[in-house]
């Protein structure tokens, strides 16, 4: 079952991550913030379908969080590169998700799966809104002191979420061994 809906949004969420890129650096924000909003909706939607269509397959488990992570890490990216967005912070952000992504493969390795919190949905939540909020600056010189807060509120749920996931599998070594 590797042709199935949700994998074929995955996929496009992947495919619309270059486009993205040059829609936002140069500058056309309202199409830029569809392009990013259609792909969060895909985020959402494949899991939807693939959970209740039963059609959850081992290239889905990979192939999504490896799109979510583009298309975050091209947004903020370009954000940075268009002085919308702290270099720093965005290496706080994209460091959260390559130190998870390899925390979660030493975990794979030990036989551990180490589940997605709630704080972790929210960071990703906040990081749409975030996103969406620093893109709409492009044309609202206003909504910069938003953007900086929803900015902060990723970095700090970023830092939470990566300390339950560290915290969680020492925790799980630990009663392992």
């Amino acid at each position: 079952m590797l042709w199935t809906l949700p994998n074929a949004l995955t996929l496009a969420r992947i495919v619309m991550v270059p486009f993205l890129v040059v829609i936002l650096l140069t500058r056309y924000a309202w199409t830029g913030l569809a392009v990013f909003w259609a792909a969060s909706l895909t985020d959402w939607l494949d899991g939807y379908l693939a959970r209740s269509r039963g059609q959850v397959t081992t290239i889905g488990k990979l192939l999504d969080p490896v799109a979510d992570k583009l298309l975050v890490s091209a947004a903020f990216i370009s954000l940075v590169e268009l002085g919308l967005a702290p270099a720093w912070m965005v290496v706080v952000i994209i460091g959260r998700e390559l130190a998870v992504t390899g925390l979660r493969a030493v975990a794979a390795d030990c036989r551990m799966i180490i589940s997605a919190g709630a704080v972790g949905k929210y960071k990703l939540f906040a990081q749409v809104i975030a996103v969406s909020i620093l893109i709409l600056q492009l044309r609202f010189d206003w909504l910069e002191i938003y953007g900086t807060v929803a900015l902060w509120v990723v970095v700090v749920l970023a830092a939470v979420s990566a300390g339950q996931y560290f915290l969680a599998f020492w925790n799980r070594l630990d009663a392992a061994q």
